[in-house]
């Protein structure tokens, strides 16, 4: 006997429904992927997970056994289309959200926001569930579900299932209060890291007024500003000069490597860093000279630039072949040729005049 065989007759009569309309399923379980994609993209909106399904024939059949009598028609099931969109912060969701309310007919009565629980085990169940509709077309009568949540919550979610633990099932009070104690502390982890988002970007946005009002003295030097200070062209006049010797190609790098270096060397603010550049340049220039006036090189890296800064700081400090030595090993790794790279650096620099 098949598991069909065990609903009544007004249930048969529900999965009859679903059989008929299966192939409308599938089509609108494609446009609307397609339109959710579209607007990630165009949105620049990065999930943890975008998931979708329709509901199978055994899902469906356990559900009209549970309730079957509740629904006079198949369109009155709302999730036989189904998507689910993981957002990493909370405040995402209701970013998605927004979006997915311009791009569909949203039947609010029917859509839940179980967000607004206040249940000690609610957490992984806190998703936003729009029940929606295509605006127009063939199909803009049947309805699809969009369930919205954060990745810690999906995870709890899972976790639960794992256990075999459903919201309605009772428990043993000490077991109730361990799920409880471990969605509280998830919940404030997820309240937490959108506060945390939150924050880094107005410190980032106050560091890019600083970069660009030209007050780098009150900006410390780490990874992050370093970056953005690079969006400032601070080698570039320098890099035009060495070039120039030879009327080379300059190859654009990335320079982040540096940052390391130059906190190594001591700088603790873009201002030293600013300073750093005017205190070395010439002398730079003048070492570059010395290696290059004497090749037919015509296509150099701009680590050109930083690259005889550091080098001319590392002379000027007292630092001998060793120090040079190490350097490279920082930039490059660990290698033979390094050594012979110092060697070469000495011989060029023993006669300039920063080093008299």
């Amino acid at each position: 006997m098949t598991m069909g065989n065990l609903l009544d007759r007004h249930s048969k009569m529900l999965l009859e429904q679903y059989h008929e309309q299966l192939q409308q399923l599938e089509v609108l379980e494609q446009q609307v992927q397609q339109i959710l994609e579209k607007m990630l993209r165009e949105q620049d909106i990065m999930l943890n997970a975008f998931e979708h399904r329709i509901k199978t024939e055994s899902s469906l059949i356990d559900k009209l056994q549970r309730k079957g009598q509740k629904y006079q028609d198949i369109s009155q099931i709302t999730d036989l289309v189904g998507f689910r969109l993981v957002t990493f912060f909370t405040d995402e969701v209701d970013r998605v959200a927004a979006f997915v309310s311009q791009l569909f007919r949203i039947d609010w009565k029917d859509s839940v926001d179980k967000r607004k629980s206040h249940s000690v085990n609610s957490f992984g169940y806190n998703s936003l569930h729009y029940i929606c509709y295509l605006r127009e077309g063939d199909l803009a009568d049947i309805p699809f579900e969009i369930q919205m949540r954060t990745a810690l919550q999906h995870v709890w979610s899972a976790i639960k299932h794992d256990f075999g633990y459903k919201g309605p099932m009772r428990l043993p009070a000490e077991y109730e209060r361990q799920f409880g104690r471990l969605a509280g502390m998830l919940e404030l982890v997820d309240d937490e890291f959108s506060r945390l988002r939150t924050t880094m970007n107005k410190y980032r946005q106050g560091l890019q007024q600083l970069v660009e009002s030209g007050h780098l003295d009150e900006v410390p030097l780490n990874s992050e500003t370093w970056e953005e200070y690079l969006q400032t062209n601070p080698f570039e006049r320098l890099n035009q000069r060495i070039a120039a010797v030879n009327q080379a190609e300059l190859v654009p790098v990335s320079l982040l490597p540096f940052c390391k270096i130059l906190e190594d060397f001591g700088l603790e603010t873009l201002g030293d860093v600013d300073t750093f550049i005017s205190n070395n340049s010439e002398d730079a220039y003048q070492l570059a000279v010395a290696g290059l006036a004497v090749t037919g090189i015509d296509i150099i890296s701009e680590y050109v630039g930083v690259q005889n800064l550091c080098l001319v700081h590392i002379l000027k400090n007292g630092g001998g072949r060793k120090a040079i030595k190490a350097y490279y090993d920082a930039i490059y790794g660990e290698k033979d040729d390094n050594i012979h790279l110092a060697d070469k650096i000495m011989r060029q620099a023993v006669k300039l005049p920063f080093m008299e």
